[in-house]
């Protein structure tokens, strides 16, 4: 009975108490056996840490009853949201390591259940304002869940599952500004796994969300930018030796790398757009064009990242960006720039795409905009006080990367047959002269000039070498240059003052002539010397152009030279100094002795590659006579820095000169064409010749249009009587000569304003009337060349007494009984 007194039950307060509480209070066996296990993991004191032996006892029956593992994870949620909002943190860091274990060692089908509230517990951490408990939660999911599960493919799927808030907080936890420096690293290092984790178990789950789509990459892939960027800044300030730790761990550039060309290498074909354009984004709102480093840095990853059959669609992108800020300040185009001739490089061969000349078209665009830019000074064209002011030096450095750009990479990249039809597209594009950077080495090497350097190309190619702009011309010798020299002998040729000692030390390569190089040779061999010629005649040529026309001369002969392309080398030479001993032509005194000084040092040239020692010791000669009684015929006096020139150049002859007769006679004797040799060469003058006499390339147009409408039948021609030429009849000529011209020029200007103005019918009346007219006179030819054969039969008499053959057709035809069978 004492005890009875000492403890007394007060029913009242009991049965004042809700159902469930007194059940479990009076009655702890009655409690569901799983709510026991999970209770018993849980010690006294949290310092004590997990109870491993009912740990072993809850995973050995969630095991044995998986019906009840989501009521497990259900409950753990449910102890854990009450020590969070307790403050118990360390009951709920026992609560996540009974999680991580039971996920790590129970697979069920009933498992997404148990995975919803393992995530609601995980997100109720990320909720959070404790870094220990972002952190905490960040490994736990991604240790836990995404290692176990990236590669298991769920059998049913989660309709109601998200991501969204996991990619949302995992991305603000990259981007974390907390004051102390270690616990910002790791936030942001927590944040980086969990994105590579949400990653890893979406990418290729088609049950799961589609992380590539733009309100995800948007996401992603600047968080990862932003760390790659910020570890740049920090990488200069590294730790001193004390305070870096034995086993460095790893840092978040690293993390962030890795995780940024995981992503990348898993993008399929359609995800490649998703992926690159936050990047591109990325770097437009943060100015990150204009460094150029970190841009680079970012499409070197992506590059390599990537399968290789993608990398045009990187190009692709990077061009259409190219275009979308072809108003943007000229550091911003050049970075872009910059990035497209690292991303070309890497590209595979022939990974440039389909559209090879819309790579080429949009590259050639933009340098045209920037010439323009340059010329106007603004954007608009316009000179208003609110129009943005553009720097001429910017417009410069971008308009030598474009070329470096068309040059170093893409053109490297396309196998020799495109190379030809890109450089004849970039012929028809090429913008306003003025601006001609230094070329590159473009490394253009081919066995057969032949297809590589086709009609199509090379004859409006050397058009352009004949244009009154020095600068143009110049542009197409380099061309030549880098086109014909298969052999790095260019910069051998370099220094023309050095080359009339001894050619030995130049150490030449000098292959022998294939069949290809003959054919190409008899094609246009014709070609290259007349604008070979016609090239030292032009006053406005300087020493730079005549030091790459002796470049090409030697290349020529130690690339393309057979026995009769040498005798023609040698004519032109000898025909170069009739040109400069000429008094017809009006040319300056530094462009005789230039011709001279190139003549000479050509001559020595060929006549040490020939080894004919009479032609050697002729050619020498006269180089010694030059030495002492005419230093100024020499490249030494002439081709420097302030040329050593007479007054006038009126008498040159004697033994200065070589002579065309006793080259003829030394070299007759080893075999050469004596008769060929004996003939002075002349250049032929062709229309082209004269067409291409124009005063900038703009005008091509006009001199197209101007043929046309030589040849149309508005303007032909009816034969006149022939005039007898008198005094009067000179007298006036010379006088009309002067209003000719203007007359001339005035008609061209209006069939240029009439092709610009006039309507598209009237146009296209006008071509159909020359096709009609060409067609009338194609049918006479026709009736005049190709008959029937006349019938056996006889002729027929014409109408003026005359026989004629009456054409009958072969069916008609009466043959003898022999001829049939």
């Amino acid at each position: 009975m004492s005890n009875h007194t000492k403890t007394p039950i007060h029913y009242t307060a009991i049965l004042t108490l809700p159902t469930v509480y007194r059940v479990c209070g009076c009655c702890g066996a009655l409690r569901p056996r799983y709510k026991r296990l999970v209770d018993n993991i849980f010690p006294e004191d949290p310092e004590d840490g997990l109870v491993k032996a009912n740990m072993e006892k809850l995973t050995f029956y969630a095991l044995s009853a998986p019906e009840k593992l989501d009521r497990i994870g259900a409950y753990l949620s449910e102890r854990l949201s009450r020590d969070v909002a307790r403050h118990r943190y360390g009951y709920v860091c026992i609560a996540m390591e009974a999680l991580d274990q039971l996920l790590m060692a129970c697979h069920c089908q009933s498992i997404n259940l148990f995975v919803e509230s393992f995530l609601k517990m995980v997100r109720k951490l990320l909720e959070s304002d404790k870094p220990s408990l972002q952190i905490l939660g960040t490994n736990s999911m991604f240790y836990s869940f995404f290692v176990k599960f990236a590669n298991i493919e769920e059998d049913t799927p989660s309709y109601h599952r998200s991501y969204d808030f996991f990619v949302s907080r995992f991305s603000e936890m990259c981007h974390s500004s907390y004051e102390d420096p270690d616990i910002r690293t790791k936030i942001r290092m927590a944040g980086i796994k969990g994105l590579q984790g949400v990653v890893r178990k979406t990418v290729n789950d088609e049950l799961q969300a589609n992380i590539w789509d733009p309100q995800h990459m948007d996401k992603i892939v600047p968080s990862l930018l932003f760390n790659l960027q910020s570890g740049e800044r920090t990488e200069s300030r590294s730790p001193s030796p004390l305070q870096a730790s034995e086993k460095e761990k790893e840092s978040p550039v690293d993390l962030t790398e890795r995780c940024f060309r995981e992503l990348l290498g898993r993008a399929a074909y359609g995800n490649i757009k998703n992926a690159v354009t936050p990047v591109l984004m990325h770097l437009d709102n943060h100015s990150l064009w204009e460094g150029k480093t970190f841009a680079v840095r970012c499409f070197k990853i992506i590059m390599y990242s990537i399968q290789s059959q993608h990398s045009h669609l990187v190009i692709q992108q990077l061009l259409g960006h190219l275009d979308a800020n072809s108003k943007n300040s000229a550091t911003v185009r050049a970075g872009i720039v910059e990035v497209l001739l690292e991303a070309a490089a890497i590209a595979a061969s022939g990974s440039v795409g389909p559209t090879v000349l819309e790579v080429f078209n949009t590259l050639l665009r933009q340098l045209r905009l920037s010439v323009d830019y340059e010329l106007t000074g603004s954007y608009d064209g316009s000179t208003n006080i609110g129009t943005k002011i553009i720097k001429a030096h910017e417009e410069r450095q971008l308009q030598e990367a474009v070329i470096r750009t068309i040059g170093c990479s893409f053109a490297n990249t396309l196998p020799t047959y495109q190379r030809s039809e890109v450089m004849l597209f970039i012929m028809g594009k090429i913008p306003v002269p003025g601006v001609h950077p230094a070329l590159p080495s473009t490394g253009f090497q081919t066995t057969n000039m032949l297809t590589a350097l086709p009609s199509s190309f090379i004859e409006p190619l050397l058009s352009f070498s004949l244009t009154e702009d020095p600068e143009v011309r110049l542009l197409v010798l380099q061309i030549l240059l880098s086109l014909i020299d298969r052999h790095d002998n260019t910069p051998k040729f370099s220094n023309i003052r050095y080359v009339c000692v001894y050619i030995s030390v130049l150490k030449l390569k000098v292959d022998k002539c294939s069949r290809q190089d003959n054919l190409f040779m008899k094609k246009h061999g014709q070609q290259l010397y007349r604008h070979i010629y016609l090239g030292c005649k032009e006053e406005s040529s300087g020493r730079q152009h005549y030091e790459t026309l002796f470049a090409l001369l030697g290349l020529l002969s130690v690339e393309l030279a057979n026995e009769e392309v040498v005798v023609d080398l040698i004519r032109l030479a000898l025909a170069l100094q009739d040109l400069a001993l000429s008094t017809d032509e009006a040319m300056p005194v530094f462009n005789r002795c230039a011709v001279h000084a190139l003549a000479a040092a050509y001559l020595n040239l060929i006549c040490q590659l020939t080894t004919v020692p009479a032609f050697c010791q002729h050619i020498h000669e006269v180089i010694e006579v030059r030495q002492k009684e005419s230093p100024y015929l020499l490249p030494e006096d002439v081709f420097i820095d302030n040329p050593k020139l007479p007054s006038s150049l009126e008498k040159v002859e004697g033994d200065v000169l070589f002579l065309q007769s006793k080259i003829t006679e030394v070299l007759g004797g080893s075999g050469y064409n004596t008769e060929r040799l004996a003939t002075p060469y002349i250049p032929q003058y062709t229309d082209e010749d004269r067409l291409s006499k124009r005063k900038s390339i703009g005008e091509t147009i006009s001199l197209q249009v101007e043929v046309e409408s030589r040849n149309s039948p508005e303007k032909e021609e009816v034969k006149t009587k022939t005039e007898e030429i008198t005094f009067e009849t000179l007298k006036n000529a010379i006088v009309d000569s002067v209003g000719m011209e203007e007359q001339e020029r005035e008609r061209r200007r209006q069939v240029v304003e009439k092709f610009q103005k006039a309507p598209f019918e009237e146009i296209a009346a006008h071509c159909g009337a020359r096709a009609t007219l060409l067609q009338s006179k194609l049918n006479q030819i026709f009736e005049i060349t190709i008959r029937p054969p006349p019938s056996p039969s006889g002729t027929i008499s014409s109408g003026y007494g005359q026989s004629q053959s009456r054409s009958v057709p072969i069916y008609e035809m009466k043959f003898p009984d022999l001829c049939v069978y």
